[in-house]
């Protein structure tokens, strides 16, 4: 983060075990940021109103990576949308409202691309919010992460509080979740792709027509965005926050792929020579969702991590933390 906000300032990273929130806390380590707050959900559900607002007023934090959420995939979203929807709604009220009590001075919560509707123009700029239908499988959590971002406008505006809010492109990286129930593209892919190779399956069967378009960001890339968004000079900051519009920018990679090229490259990295089949009676979801980053690339922010190299990356994390797991239930045998 920029020169604007100390070392030493006190930083609650809300969600730092999860994919977003793992990378923000390393990436703060490196940038020398020790003074940080972190609370595993045992330790503070943040669906508990009256458990956040006990540790805001304990701990005062100046600063609030707001990455807390329940996240998941096309069948996660299906199969939970109860879930989806109060307990986002939930965690980010409580955070927000807890925010504003202590006086936080800059809070930065995360979003999806999935809050612009189904069949926007592209690249989707932010001032298209609210310009038409959502995509039906996802609608729970994507108006969830609306009212957080309506939120925090109001907020800005009746309160004068300094609460912007991030939409990143579909993430993957360290931390992801493998399970096939619940994870995103990215991951289902390395995870299906992966086990076929092991069992020398002939075929890999992959949900919808594989022909939509995806942009992907690494999870470290979208880090370094959050710190550098956070970090910026009062002017550059503010600018964002104006209250004649949402607080929103969006975090993208500026790429696209289909699901079908994604797959082949998956393979490439796994080292699979089998088929991809694809199962059309599956969702395939909203058919683009190409972001436009032209606000944050005009401040002075590229990501650094191409497809191919995260790819890489993730199925390296992926094997590693695999042979832990085969590890550790072998010593609990």
């Amino acid at each position: 983060m920029g020169e604007s906000i100390r070392k030493d300032s006190k930083i609650f990273v809300a969600g730092h075990s999860g994919l977003v929130g793992t990378s923000l806390v390393e990436a703060l380590n490196k940038a020398g940021y020790r003074n940080l707050l972190l609370r595993t959900r045992q330790q503070v559900d943040l669906r508990d109103q009256y458990a956040v607002r006990s540790l805001f007023e304990s701990e005062r934090p100046e600063l609030v990576f707001l990455a807390a959420a329940k996240v998941g995939g096309i069948v996660a979203n299906d199969t939970f949308p109860a879930e989806f929807i109060s307990d986002n709604l939930a965690i980010q009220t409580n955070v927000i409202n807890s925010a504003h009590s202590v006086g936080v001075d800059r809070l930065l919560f995360l979003g999806s691309s999935c809050i612009y509707p189904k069949f926007c123009p592209q690249p989707i700029k932010e001032e298209y919010l609210l310009t038409g239908a959502l995509e039906p499988t996802n609608r729970p959590y994507a108006v969830a992460k609306i009212a957080g971002i309506e939120m925090c406008w109001a907020f800005n505006r009746q309160y004068r509080t300094r609460y912007l809010t991030a939409m990143p492109t579909n993430l993957y990286g360290p931390a992801d979740s493998y399970d096939l129930q619940t994870s995103h593209v990215i991951p289902a892919l390395i995870r299906k792709i992966h086990e076929a190779k092991l069992n020398h399956q002939r075929e890999v069967t992959i949900w919808g027509t594989g022909e939509v378009l995806r942009e992907f960001l690494y999870s470290t890339d979208l880090a370094d965005a959050c710190l550098f968004l956070m970090g910026l000079e009062d002017s550059a900051f503010d600018a964002l926050i104006s209250s004649d519009r949402p607080p929103l920018i969006n975090i993208g990679s500026g790429e696209e792929l289909t699901i079908r090229d994604l797959a082949t490259q998956v393979c490439e990295v796994v080292g699979y020579s089998g088929e991809l089949m694809f199962d059309r009676s599956k969702p395939d979801g909203t058919p683009r969702k190409l972001l436009d980053s032209s606000r944050l690339k005009n401040l002075g922010w590229e990501p650094k991590i191409p497809l191919a190299q995260g790819l890489a990356l993730a199925y390296q994390s992926f094997v590693e933390s695999s042979s832990d797991r085969l590890a550790a239930s072998k010593t609990n045998q």
